[in-house]
């Protein structure tokens, strides 16, 4: 009798341990089928996405600096890519074959409406070239710094544009079924506007000092000389333009000759 209780007792613990082993083994199979899964972005991924290929040489000298690290001023910063209709990639030739070599520019824009109205129109598909529009950045009225398009790519932020640079007037076309613009070398940056500028009239209160200290900082992390920042109403041919309204060039400076490569 003893043998026998010994040998139930073995039979009871080993299909015990079968059973159990068999829930764990469903258990699991339910959370990796069924049940909805949170993963972790990876770190390499979380880099690039502010910007993408951040630090990294790209095409046409657009070369991002070290001195991100020398400030003690860091931005908040969030990705909200744009739909693809709504940007492309910068042309070596523009549309009949010749070389296209210009330095960047930047741009400066206003939103006009809130930084969610732009992002919803830049992650809307747009079909018609027409109607195809987007910034590089957008700079909300607490600082953070939102990335719309990488900056290697070609952002639809002016359509009919001329930069008047030192060597002559500056511009591509890269459709010859539009005017010509500054797209193909600019990095369009764009101001979120004041609640009493959601108009158009000539001026509004002006940009927070957070905007500033941010755009300053995006601006140091590139080669792009302040006598290439330039805004949207300068560049712009079809005289509709006015943006950004109220820019107070002198505070902008102010904060961007702090970096070690913007000091004379």
């Amino acid at each position: 009798m003893g043998d026998q209780s010994w040998f139930k007792i073995r039979v009871y613990v080993v299909t015990f341990c079968l059973a159990m082993a068999a829930t764990i083994a469903l258990a699991t199979t339910y959370r990796v089928f069924f049940e909805p899964q949170v993963v972790a972005a990876p770190v390499a991924d979380v880099v690039e996405a502010a910007p993408s290929a951040a630090h990294d040489p790209v095409e046409h000298g657009f070369i991002y600096t070290a001195d991100q690290g020398r400030s003690t001023y860091s931005p908040p910063e969030r990705v909200a890519l744009a739909d693809p209709s709504n940007y492309g990639e910068r042309y070596t030739v523009d549309a009949y074959g010749n070389p296209l070599t210009h330095d960047y520019i930047a741009v400066l824009h206003e939103t006009v409406w809130s930084a969610n109205s732009a992002i919803n129109t830049f992650q809307t598909y747009h079909p018609r070239d027409a109607d195809q529009s987007s910034y590089h950045a957008i700079i909300d009225r607490d600082g953070t710094v939102i990335y719309i398009v990488p900056p290697e790519k070609r952002a639809f932020g002016a359509g009919d544009s001329v930069f008047d640079g030192p060597n002559g007037p500056e511009t591509a076309v890269t459709n010859p079924q539009f005017a010509p613009s500054v797209n193909n070398f600019a990095y369009h940056i764009s101001l979120v506007t004041p609640s009493d500028g959601q108009n158009n009239a000539p001026t509004h209160s002006g940009y927070t000092d957070t905007q500033y200290k941010s755009l300053a900082w995006l601006m140091a992390q590139t080669t792009i000389p302040k006598e290439r920042i330039v805004t949207h109403a300068v560049v712009d041919r079809s005289h509709s333009r006015q943006d950004p309204r109220s820019f107070n060039w002198p505070h902008f400076l102010e904060y961007l000759q702090q970096y070690p490569s913007r000091q004379a």
